[in-house]
């Protein structure tokens, strides 16, 4: 049996019960998660080849400062940098540098604005230049699995069916499901319960209902699903060094489907 509690009753701090939260914080969810979106809108011309990650990162910070919002990583468990920017065989938590991008790369921009105290959690990829063949379809399933997984959500169905749907499609075109990462409730705190798996069973997990918040982030690897930490203690690689990509929206759960926060 899982427990739900309404968001108003609820401390602020992760309590494992899963909060469910009303129309007015909706709105809010929507204004953090708008400037979200818009911080990668605005990225978006200045990713190119001879461009640091370290100073895309520079630029993210600048907006978010001059949108009145707080980039959420920033110092959070002594992380860095204002995003995370995960580049080619970096699955996420990529700390932005000095390396230059070039010709063919494929990254993820992964980015956090906290306004009016309500956390905007979106990432996309963005490609430099010609890509190869298998980066451009790698790209393209990865979002594939985060919108048709989006498309199913309503109150009712599980947790484990979004999984399920995400790692069909995967599957199916032959690339892996990261499983030792996930998505993550989300409000007034950047993580919160439940955990959102991008494999499973359908019929397992959480009850999605009315009210709740969360993100879906799928992370695609082109080659095995296996993981390795680099010694930075942040920077998550693949192991066998293949492509791996990601994209992520922040939704609410609706009474007869859901909201995609992190859209213009």
């Amino acid at each position: 049996m899982h427990s739900y509690i309404k968001a108003s009753l609820a401390p602020i701090k992760n309590i494992g019960l899963i909060k469910l939260y009303d129309q007015e914080s909706f709105k809010c969810m929507k204004k953090s998660g708008m400037l979200a979106a818009k911080c990668l809108d605005f990225i978006e011309p200045y990713v190119q080849e001879g461009n640091t990650t370290e100073y895309l990162d520079k630029l993210i910070y600048e907006f978010a400062l001059s949108n009145n919002c707080i980039p959420a990583t920033l110092y959070y468990r002594g992380y860095p940098a204002s995003s995370c920017i995960s580049l080619n065989n970096v699955i996420c938590h990529g700390i932005p540098g000095k390396k230059k991008l070039k010709e063919g790369d494929i990254l993820n921009i992964d980015v956090t604005l906290i306004y009016e105290g309500w956390y905007g959690d979106t990432s996309r990829m963005f490609k430099v230049g010609k890509v190869s063949r298998k980066a451009e379809i790698l790209v393209d399933i990865t979002k594939e699995c985060l919108m048709e997984a989006i498309k199913i959500l309503k109150p009712g169905i599980r947790t484990g069916d979004i999984g399920a749907r995400i790692q069909e499609i995967a599957e199916k075109n032959r690339f892996s499901v990261v499983e030792d990462l996930c998505g993550h409730g989300i409000g007034k705190i950047f993580h919160d319960h439940p955990n959102i798996l991008h494999f499973g069973k359908k019929g397992h997990g959480y009850e999605l209902k009315e009210g709740m918040i969360f993100t879906i982030e799928p992370m695609i690897n082109a080659g095995t699903k296996d993981i390795k930490l680099l010694s930075d203690g942040w920077t998550i690689v693949t192991r066998d060094k293949e492509l791996s990509a990601q994209f992520e929206h922040t939704v609410g759960i609706t009474k007869d489907g859901c909201d995609i926060f992190t859209i213009n």
